[in-house]
């Protein structure tokens, strides 16, 4: 087949962006940097959107849409989310084009400049935050559950398509409470919803932990995250969420009245997931052969494909079908019957698997006969042959098998890229031969995790919440240390 991938042995990211383009999700567009997304990798987004928006709702949060456009001085309000986001930033300086004088293009009408330059928006907090001073008066407002989905724009140099791209989609969380410490247990229950919607959707196994001071989202006094592990043992953010204490409610002058009249600021939250989990989902679980998705994900669950040499044989497999695909819906499957006869069923059979339809069916003359089918799955490559009287019951059984088999798989591999190393020269020697998450002991300082990335390229993921106590000392600088954090080169 003409869609034949590069090896992910020979070449892991020239394998990640050829199936990405071959499997049809996304493709570069004529901006620099920007993508466009494909009907079928859009298919498996709104897919992840809608799981995670039931999450959003089952837990008390309602979904508002605030403007693209964010006033420059709303940035100047708080300096240490400006600093974080200000070389990324793409600025509007003028409202209006015109024609050139000679008539030959269109340019920027000068004379139209904007008093105010208005930022493209790289996150939501400022123009959010200046709603809920109007919004918010006295307790009886809160807690202020709210969730944007949206796109953003951050100006990267270096792009990769879901990755790593200038304009992304992403849903953003923004919630304003009365205390410190519910702002703190919604910080943590929102990670814990992400973690969930990871292992039980993506079939991606995660880990929950705090990142360091040098990883903490811009503003924010603490960055819950979840960590996943690709299959070339580089580490993925997959999700944050962060405790803002009352940095944003004092910049924009966000009080609330208590009961006993007193006036307060509030305390803020953020969280946020994007289309970088389209990335996650590809690297996570796919083969030399293409995508491998988690049924609960899957656009199409469940491919049928004839095998006929005649149109009368053709039709009797339509009807025949047509029974199969009742049987299947009744049982919630997503089917689609592909009987075009532009393909033969060998290029249909690739172009299924290049796009990780979990289970397909092949049926043909002999099979009618037989009141069998040849089911196929893609994450083991195997087929059997199956009753069609049993065809619904075993392909919803089957589907069940795969999500909890892919992501078994995803587990073990993990678990056995997590190292723990007690000197410098086995960290250096386990990131460069084996990879994956290496569990040290750090000192704590800033600085020695700077010189660790520095000389090695790793950063730390994430200090596991589930960490123990332990004595130790500190990987680089041999100073005391009282817990294990995890390193690791990331995307």
């Amino acid at each position: 087949m003409s869609k034949k991938l590069t090896k992910r042995s020979e070449d892991y990211s020239k394998w990640y962006n050829e199936l990405v383009v071959k499997a049809n999700l996304a493709e570069n567009s004529g901006v620099r940097g920007m993508m466009v997304i494909k009907p079928y990798g859009y298919a498996i987004w709104e897919k992840m959107q809608a799981e995670l928006d039931k999450m959003f709702k089952e837990t008390g949060h309602e979904n508002a849409y605030f403007p693209l456009l964010i006033p420059k001085s709303y940035f100047s309000k708080e300096a240490s989310h400006v600093d974080g986001f200000a070389k990324e930033c793409a600025v509007v300086t003028h409202y209006r084009l015109k024609t050139s004088e000679d008539g030959k293009e269109i340019v920027v009408d000068e004379s139209a400049k904007l008093e105010e330059e208005l930022i493209i928006r790289p996150t939501s907090e400022t123009i959010i935050w200046d709603s809920y001073r109007k919004w918010i008066q006295s307790y009886r407002d809160l807690p202020l559950l709210i969730n944007q989905w949206a796109n953003v724009v951050r100006w990267e140099m270096r792009t990769r398509l879901f990755l790593r791209t200038a304009e992304f989609l992403w849903q953003e969380g923004h919630t304003a409470h009365a205390t410190r410490e519910e702002a703190v247990e919604e910080a943590k229950k929102m990670q814990g919803v992400y973690a969930n919607f990871a292992e039980n959707f993506m079939a991606m196994p995660v880990i929950k932990g705090e990142k360091s001071e040098n990883e903490r989202f811009a503003g924010a006094l603490n960055t819950y995250t979840i960590e996943a592990l690709m299959q070339d043992g580089k580490a993925l953010q997959a999700g944050t969420s962060h405790f803002l204490g009352q940095n944003f409610a004092k910049a924009f002058d966000v009080k609330y009245a208590t009961k006993e009249g007193k006036q307060e600021y509030v305390w803020a939250t953020s969280w946020g997931v994007s289309t970088r989990l389209m990335g996650a989902l590809v690297m996570t679980h796919s083969d030399d052969y293409g995508l491998v998705l988690p049924p609960k994900l899957a656009p199409i669950q469940l491919v049928i494909v004839p095998i006929h040499r005649t149109d009368e044989q053709l039709e009797e497999i339509n009807k025949k079908v047509e029974e199969i695909t009742i049987a299947l819906r009744k049982k919630d499957i997503l089917v689609k019957y592909d009987n075009r006869t532009t393909h033969k069923p060998g290029w249909k059979f690739a172009e299924y698997e290049l796009k990780g339809v979990p289970l397909r069916i092949a049926i043909g003359p002999r099979d009618l006969e037989n009141n069998t089918v040849e089911l196929a799955r893609r994450d083991t490559l195997t087929k059997e042959t199956v009753s069609i009287d049993n065809i619904a019951k075993k392909s919803k059984n089957l589907l069940e098998e795969i999500q909890n088999n892919i992501f078994k798989k995803a587990l073990d591999f993990r678990d056995e890229l997590i190292t723990e190393v007690n000197d410098f020269e086995e960290f250096k020697e386990v990131l460069e031969n084996k990879g994956g998450f290496v569990s040290a002991h750090w000192d704590g300082t800033s600085e020695t995790e700077d010189q660790i990335k520095k000389l090695t390229k790793a950063t730390i993921r994430c200090i596991p919440l589930d960490v123990k106590e332990e004595e130790g000392v500190c990987v680089l600088t041999k100073e005391k240390s009282s817990k294990r954090v995890l390193f690791a080169k990331a995307y």
